[in-house]
């Protein structure tokens, strides 16, 4: 069994211009799906809307930083399968290897690394990964792949496990 490392929680804030996938009514009806290595976890579907406002909160537990975080979204059909919305990942290590110093002696709001846009990764915009009231936290903007326009805005918080050894 995998050492468990710490719970990475996501906040799936908001969708922005996504794809539509509902011709008729000019809309889809998107959902997030997160996954690291072999867990899975699901937002609500938000109804007739390309720029969803989800603002919720899963937890994944980590237990290999290695491992990217990948999401799908997709587009809710009743009677067929549920078309794909564009996909994008990201990497957890820098996130993962800041969360498990000791960081008491370091001064509240201190950005404690910059990630910037590149061809290797999907950020949109660069995102800082902070030590703000005593947590780690990262606000990260995703430009969607596989799909013609879209992206996701996501917050990262860490939690660490008590007995866990840092």
């Amino acid at each position: 069994m995998e050492c468990l490392l710490g719970l990475l929680k996501v906040r799936v804030v908001r969708g922005v211009h996504l794809a539509i996938c509902d011709p008729l009514t000019h809309s889809s009806d998107p959902y997030v799906v997160l996954r690291h290595g072999q867990q899975k976890v699901k937002s609500s579907i938000k109804y007739k809307t390309i720029n969803p406002e989800w603002n919720e909160e899963l937890t994944l537990s980590i237990t290999n930083m290695m491992n990217p975080v990948k999401i799908e979204l997709f587009d809710h059909d009743t009677f067929t399968k549920d078309d794909g919305m564009g996909d994008a990942e990201f990497c957890i290590l820098d996130f993962v290897e800041i969360a498990k110093r000791d960081l008491s002696d370091v001064p509240d709001g201190t950005v404690m690394k910059t990630i910037h846009p590149e061809k290797a990764n999907c950020f949109a915009t660069e995102s800082h990964i902070t030590w703000k009231d005593g947590k780690v936290s990262q606000d990260i903007v995703l430009r969607l792949r596989n799909t013609e326009t879209g992206e996701l805005v996501l917050h990262l918080q860490w939690v660490n496990i008590p007995g866990v050894a840092r």
